[in-house]
């Protein structure tokens, strides 16, 4: 995202941050600054000195995660937004704090879920995203701000390493392909999931953060680009990768997390206030993922000369 933002506004104009080190490249490519999202003048003096105008707030603590540690997901999710919230009603910005299909819940129609429906999530991560939407909607209408958000299905990226959500099978299981040949899912065969390709997730983040705000009709949107099963991405695998890769199925605690969320989504609004055109699917990311990562494992490198992404998963 970073990458994309430097590309089109200028590196010196887009200022990165994390609580992590970060690596050289992106160290090389522009600004970067230590920022706790829990330490609200530290945010703000990052603000002031920069000169900050538009924020993307992607901390959180994802599905899986919150489960392990609630209070940590309660202290990130919840008073790491507020602290951005009340940043931007002080000082004008715009503010896209991206949700979640995981907003929705075990009531919620499974297919073809609107944008607007009961949202009963049951899970720190759901809870806290269901609270960001509300408050986010509720500054805009009392104090004007520019809030936005849209909520991601499974985001799948060769580059990063699975972050801790229950959708991290559809990462891991290439790194496995590629590495053994076989893979373990923690999700049944048939658990239908909504899915993206990094590249549109960039692309849509960017069309909605760019959108002039008249063009808005909400401000929270579905977006929806592929969905697929466990066996149905190993069967895909096992058409461009090998005939001989199997997956075999031992859910844990996550499949409860899956079974509450939609098998698909209904993102007309995205696709007609702000553009929203997803062009990988399944087959698409099936053959870009292992174009990518293919040539990482058959170099032959040791595992502390492979890129860090390679060696998480």
């Amino acid at each position: 995202m970073c990458k994309s933002h430097r590309a089109k506004f200028g590196s010196e104009n887009v200022i990165a941050s994390d609580i992590k080190k970060p690596s050289i490249e992106q160290r090389s490519t522009g600004p970067f600054v230590y920022a706790d999202v829990l330490n609200y003048r530290a945010l703000e003096q990052i603000v002031v000195d920069y000169g900050i105008d538009w924020v993307v707030h992607f901390s959180a603590i994802l599905s899986a995660a919150g489960e392990r540690n609630p209070s940590l997901g309660l202290g990130v999710n919840i008073n790491g937004f507020q602290n951005v919230l009340d940043l931007s009603k002080a000082h004008n910005l715009r503010l896209l704090s991206p949700s979640t299909m995981g907003a929705f819940g075990p009531t919620t129609p499974k297919d073809s879920t609107p944008d607007l429906t009961i949202m009963r999530p049951n899970t720190i991560y759901g809870i806290t995203k269901v609270h960001m939407e509300l408050l986010g909607e509720y500054y805009r209408e009392k104090y004007g701000v520019d809030f936005r958000s849209l909520r991601y299905p499974g985001i799948i990226s060769a580059d990063s390493p699975p972050g801790g959500g229950t959708t991290d099978y559809a990462v891991d299981i290439f790194h496995a392909a590629l590495k053994q040949n076989s893979y373990e899912s923690f999700l049944d065969a048939g658990t239908r999931l909504p899915m993206a390709y990094i590249d549109d997730c960039i692309v849509g983040t960017m069309q909605l953060l760019e959108a002039p705000q008249e063009a808005l009709t909400q401000r929270v949107y579905n977006v929806h680009a592929c969905d697929f099963s466990p066996s149905e991405l190993a069967e895909e695998i096992r058409r461009q990768h090998s005939d001989a890769f199997e997956i075999t199925y031992r859910p844990d605690f996550r499949q409860a997390i899956a079974d509450t969320w939609p098998r698909t989504m209904a993102d007309e609004a995205a696709r007609r206030d702000w553009g929203w055109n997803p062009v990988f699917g399944t087959a698409d990311i099936v053959r870009v993922m292992l174009g990518k990562l293919g040539p990482v494992y058959s170099s032959g490198l040791s595992e502390e000369d492979m890129p860090a992404a390679v060696v998480a998963s």
